[in-house]
C-alpha cells in the first residue's frame, strides 16, 4: 500500500452500485479486487475495461460457496454488496434472499474473522423498516417488522454484523439504501418504464395504483456518503442514505416521457396482489428515510430525489442507446 491506499475487496462488484464504487476506488489509487457472480446478465461490462487494463482484479465466485472466500485473504477493507437485489422476487422464491443475502453474509463475515479483515461497509436497505408509521424514518426507528422476504434478510444480515464487529473487532458501517438510481443501473422502475416505452411508445403500464413515493439517492451520491460516514464509525454504526422528499411513480413516468420525447401516452394501472396498492406483493408503498445523521455529520448530496431521477433517466437512456 501507498499513503493511505488500501487492499480492497468488493462483492458484487460488477453489478450497479459495486461498478461505480470500483471506479472511485481506483480513483483513489485503491489495490481493487471484485468478486462477483455474474448473476445479472450483464456479464463484467461495466469494469472490463478496468479488467483489461489490469486496474483491478477479478474473480468470478459466488459468496454462498465457502470455496471461493480465500479472496479475502490480506485484505483491509471488504464493500459487501453482493446480494439478490430485486425484491419483488422474493414473494416467488423467499429462498434466494435466504442463500443470496443472509447465507452470504454470514460466509463474508466468517471469511473476515478467518483472515483478519478489520474494516466493512455493508449495503442494506430501507426496507428493513417494513411500513413504518414515522415519515421520514430516522435510523433508531422500531420495531423493525420487513414485509418482504429481502428486507427481512437484510435485517438478519445487520443483526449478524453487528455481532461480529463487537466480537472481533471489525469496524463495520452499515448503510440503509432509500432508492439508489444512476449509471449502469440493471433493474428497477427507471430502467423498465424505458424498455417498456421503447417496446410500445403509446403506452406505459404502471403497477400498483401510481400514487406509491418514495425518496431517491444518486448513485454518485450514494457510494460518496458511505465512504465520508465509513470514515466516523468506531465499532459498529447504522446510517440511512437517501434524499429529502420523496418523487412518485407518476412523476417518474412523466419524467421519463418528457426525456424519451414521447406524447399522448396511455398510462395504464395494473392491478397487483397487493390490497393496499403497491406495485407488488411486499412492495412499501411510501418510503422515506431521515438523513438527520448524515447531514450532521457535514455530508451534503449533489442531487435532490427529482433531480436524481432526471440524472437516472438521462444516463439510462444513454446507457442503453
Amino acid at each position: 500500500m501507498k499513503g493511505e491506499s488500501k487492499d480492497v475487496l468488493v462483492t458484487g462488484g460488477a453489478g450497479f452500485i459495486g461498478s461505480n464504487l470500483v471506479e472511485l476506488f481506483v480513483s483513489k489509487g485503491y489495490d481493487v479486487t471484485v468478486i462477483d457472480n455474474l448473476s445479472t446478465g450483464e456479464g463484467d461490462r461495466f469494469i472490463r475495461r478496468l479488467i483489461d487494463n489490469k486496474e483491478i482484479k477479478f474473480v468470478k465466485g459466488d459468496i454462498a460457496n465457502t470455496e471461493n472466500l480465500k479472496v479475502f485473504e490480506g485484505k483491509d477493507m471488504v464493500v459487501h454488496l453482493a446480494a439478490n437485489s430485486d425484491v419483488r422476487h422474493g414473494f416467488e422464491n423467499p429462498e434466494v434472499d435466504y442463500r443470496n443475502n443472509i447465507l452470504g453474509t454470514f460466509n463474508v463475515l466468517e471469511a473476515m474473522r478467518k483472515y483478519d479483515v478489520k474494516e466493512l461497509l455493508f449495503s442494506s436497505s430501507s426496507t428493513v423498516h417494513g411500513e413504518a408509521k414515522q415519515l421520514p424514518t430516522p435510523e433508531e426507528y422500531g420495531p423493525l417488522l420487513p414485509i418482504s422476504s429481502y428486507g427481512a434478510s437484510k435485517l438478519a444480515s445487520e443483526a449478524m454484523i453487528s455481532a461480529y464487529a463487537h466480537y472481533y473487532g471489525i469496524r463495520s458501517s452499515i448503510f440503509r439504501f432509500a432508492n439508489v438510481v444512476g449509471r449502469n443501473s440493471t433493474h428497477g422502475i427507471i430502467y423498465d418504464f424505458i424498455n417498456k416505452l421503447k417496446k410500445n411508445p403509446r403506452r406505459l403500464e404502471i403497477l400498483g395504483d401510481g400514487t406509491q413515493r418514495k425518496s431517491y439517492i444518486h448513485v454518485s451520491d450514494c457510494i460518496g456518503a458511505m465512504l465520508f460516514a465509513h470514515e466516523k464509525t468506531k465499532i459498529v454504526d447504522i446510517y440511512n442514505l437517501g434524499n429529502e422528499g420523496t418523487t412518485s411513480v407518476m412523476e417518474i413516468a412523466d419524467i421519463i416521457i418528457e426525456k424519451m420525447h414521447l406524447s399522448n401516452i396511455e398510462k395504464v394501472l395494473v392491478n397487483t396482489k397487493d390490497e393496499k396498492g403497491g406495485g407488488w406483493k411486499g412492495d412499501v408503498k411510501i418510503a422515506e428515510l431521515s438523513i438527520k445523521k448524515l447531514l450532521s455529520l457535514g455530508w451534503k448530496n449533489k442531487y435532490s430525489s427529482r433531480k436524481a431521477v432526471e440524472k437516472a433517466v438521462e444516463e439510462t437512456l444513454l446507457q442503453n442507446g
